[in-house]
C-alpha cells in the first residue's frame, strides 16, 4: 500500500468519523473528494469504465480524485475504504476518466459538483491538492429551512456573532443559495460561483458545502459554521435573549489579527452595541 493512498484513507476516514459524531452526515448523507496530482492505486482495486465526466475538467487532467461513492456511509470510509470509495484519474482530454474500484461503485451523485469545484479552483490557483466536503450538519441545516436565514446578510449578521474564530474562520462570510434539486446543474453551477469568493455556501434545505486545501480543513470549517448554528439555535429556544458579539467588536477581532474581512461590510447595517 502505498504511503498517499494510505494517507488519504486516512484522513477520508477521520473525516467521515467526525462528520457522523457531529450528527452531519447521517446513513448515507453527506460526500467529500480530494483531488491529488499522482497517485499508485492498491493493487487490488480494478478498472471498472471509462468514465465520461458530467462536467469537462481541464485543469484536473491526469490528477486522481478520491471520491465518496454513492449510497454509502461516510463513517464506515475508516474501516472499510473498499466499499465506500472510487478513484478517478483524470484523462488528458479533461472529459473522461479511468474509474477504480475494488467492489462495484459509483461515485456520489452529488459528483458533478465536486468535479466543477475542483476544476474550478485548482484551475483558478494552481493548486495542488483540494478537497470539497458536504453534509447535513442539524442546526445549521434546520436554519436554512427557516425564511429569514435564507438572506445572506441576515444569516452571516447572525451566525459571526457567537466566537471570535468564527469571523477569521469565514472573513468572506457564508454564502447561501436557494433550494436546487441534489446533482443537478442548475447546483452545480450556483455552488462553483458562490465558492469561488467563498469557503462555504449553504444549500438551503439541504446542507452545507466547503472547499479547502485539505479535507481536514474542509470539515473544520463544516464544524465552525455548524458550532455557530447551534448557538443561534440555543438562543431562539431561549427567547432570543443574548446580543452576541457587536459588528464593532468583529472588526476589532479583524483589525487585531490583521485580517481583511470582506463580510464585513454585509454586517454593516447591523446595530453596534
Amino acid at each position: 500500500m502505498t504511503a498517499v493512498w494510505h494517507a488519504l484513507w486516512s484522513v477520508l476516514g477521520s473525516a467521515g468519523q467526525r462528520l457522523a459524531a457531529m450528527d452531519a452526515a447521517e446513513a448515507a448523507a453527506g460526500n467529500l473528494s480530494i483531488f491529488v496530482p499522482a497517485l499508485e492505486p492498491p493493487a487490488e482495486w480494478a478498472e471498472r469504465q471509462l468514465f465520461d465526466l458530467p462536467v469537462a475538467a481541464p485543469a484536473l487532467s491526469g490528477g486522481w480524485l478520491v471520491v465518496s461513492a454513492s449510497g454509502r456511509r461516510l463513517r464506515d470510509i475508516a474501516a472499510a475504504p473498499e466499499h465506500t470509495l472510487c478513484l478517478l484519474q483524470v484523462l488528458p482530454d479533461g472529459r473522461r476518466a479511468r474509474l477504480l474500484a475494488a467492489t462495484p461503485l459509483r461515485p456520489t451523485s452529488e459528483f458533478n459538483s465536486h468535479l466543477a469545484i475542483h476544476n474550478d479552483q485548482v484551475g483558478r490557483h494552481g493548486l495542488t491538492t483540494h478537497a470539497v466536503a458536504h453534509a447535513q450538519p442539524l442546526h445549521l441545516t434546520w436554519l436554512s429551512h427557516v425564511p429569514r436565514y435564507r438572506d445572506a446578510a441576515t444569516l452571516n449578521r447572525r451566525l459571526l456573532r457567537w466566537q471570535p474564530e468564527t469571523i477569521i474562520e469565514f472573513p468572506e462570510g457564508i454564502a447561501t443559495l436557494p433550494f436546487e434539486v441534489p446533482g443537478s446543474d442548475a447546483q452545480m453551477r450556483a455552488t462553483v460561483a458562490a465558492l469561488q469568493q467563498h469557503r462555504a455556501v449553504v444549500w438551503q434545505q439541504h446542507g452545507l458545502v466547503t472547499r479547502a486545501p485539505t479535507i481536514d480543513k474542509a470539515v473544520d470549517l463544516i464544524e465552525y459554521a455548524e458550532t455557530a448554528a447551534r448557538y443561534e439555535y440555543l438562543d431562539l429556544l431561549a427567547g432570543e435573549r443574548a446580543a452576541g458579539l457587536s459588528p464593532a467588536a468583529l472588526r476589532r477581532i479583524c483589525e487585531h489579527v490583521g485580517l481583511a474581512a470582506p463580510v464585513l461590510a454585509l454586517l454593516a447595517g447591523a446595530a453596534d452595541a
